[in-house]
């Protein structure tokens, strides 16, 4: 596997939860915030990256170019796991009683 397609879907991998047993929305919850955290870094790693190469300070263009890459795939990958979790919950609340 591609280096930048195993750090994309790392970015969205359920992370590991030292400690105690918490609850699934507990969980479920850190598991969204770590995945939101991530796609946000791998953005301002690109935005910097991208600064660097405009300014001059030694920064590849190719480099700049896979960071950039890297970041809308993560964000792509994120937005169409949110739309499969909203429709799950969709169809779970319209399941009859």
């Amino acid at each position: 596997m591609p280096e930048a397609v195993r750090s994309v879907s790392s970015a969205l991998a359920p992370p590991e939860l030292p400690g105690a047993r918490r609850t699934a929305s507990a969980d479920f919850g850190a598991v969204l915030k770590q995945a939101v955290e991530r796609v946000e870094g791998m953005r301002r790693q690109a935005d910097e990256s991208v600064m660097k190469l405009l300014a001059g300070e030694n920064e590849e263009v190719h480099q700049t170019v896979l960071a950039v890459q890297k970041a809308e795939l993560a964000f792509e990958l994120f937005l169409e796991v949110r739309n499969k979790v909203v429709q799950a919950y969709q169809e779970i609340m319209r399941m009859p009683i």
